[in-house]
């Protein structure tokens, strides 16, 4: 069994795949652990990242598959392909600081804490500056969620009360502590968790998938913790605010329908249990 594994899932995105890819491999030199990176291709290999991997990285686990399943399914196939004490997803479009020995420090902080079933790292943005990457199960504020997924939150001051509000901007960064979510583009998951309660729930092609998983974790006893100080870069695209305004959003930008339609899903499925539960900790 490996001690770490990360997955990446691919959709045409090789470039910054194999630049993540490289950091990871500069990051662990000297690492004591044994780390397992995997790449799920939802492409078919339509940018030919098959064969970059193989000439850069053969030791990288490559699977196609099969087509685009969403990043929640083609998370749990790559994780599922190769055993591990801890699980891994990362964003294609992150970058690990050089000398930040940021893989061992990961698994080291869950070794030394057994009882967190989840951690989200700090992430920054390219330019150094905080990216708000762990978030409240507040009902008011997940309400709103799609209109900050289209920048209204820049427009008007009652939607970015409540957004501030998820984005938990009211408390210090440079602080570990139990939070509700992390963001997915940099969480690990201990098995024992994943043997508890499964997987990413996979009706989400896309979105929120991490927020459900949080959340399941928290109602089986397992407390999720964002890390201030284990750091990784993430450019965060954004691709569901691309196009502005609700209607254009809906007719013209198709991850916009399918942030939305997780949306649905999240609070269908999580009606009347929107309460806190990292407060108790705190």
């Amino acid at each position: 069994m490996k001690d770490i594994h990360i997955v990446f899932v691919n959709l045409n995105m090789r470039d910054d795949i194999l630049r993540a890819i490289e950091t990871i491999y500069q990051d662990i030199k000297k690492c004591p652990y044994d780390v397992q990176i995997t790449v799920v291709d939802n492409t078919e290999n339509v940018d030919g990242i098959k064969e970059s991997l193989q000439q850069k990285f053969s030791d990288v686990l490559y699977i196609d598959a099969g087509g685009n399943v969403g990043f929640g399914k083609g998370n749990v196939i790559g994780f599922q392909a190769v055993p591990a004490r801890y699980y891994f997803a990362l964003n294609r479009d992150t970058i690990i600081p050089e000398q930040s020995m940021t893989i061992e420090r990961i698994v080291r902080f869950m070794n030394e804490n057994p009882k967190i079933g989840c951690i989200g790292t700090k992430l920054l943005n390219l330019d150094g500056t905080l990216q708000y990457s762990c978030y409240r199960f507040d009902l008011p504020s997940i309400l709103i969620k799609p209109l900050k997924q289209i920048n209204w939150d820049k427009k008007y001051p009652w939607v970015r009360k409540y957004t501030d509000r998820l984005l938990m901007k009211d408390f210090d960064h440079n602080e570990t502590r139990p939070v509700d979510w992390v963001l997915g583009a940099a969480m690990i998951v201990r098995q024992e968790v994943v043997n508890d309660v499964g997987w990413f729930d996979e009706r989400y092609f896309a979105y929120l998938e991490d927020a459900d998983w949080c959340h399941t974790m928290w109602e089986a006893g397992w407390p999720v913790y964002y890390v201030h100080d284990i750091v990784i870069k993430h450019m965060h695209a954004r691709e569901s605010a691309k196009v502005p305004g609700i209607i254009n959003a809906l007719v013209k930008n198709k991850t916009a329908r399918i942030h939305l339609a997780s949306w649905f899903k999240y609070l269908i499925k999580w009606r009347g249990k929107h309460h806190f539960y990292a407060h108790k900790l705190s």
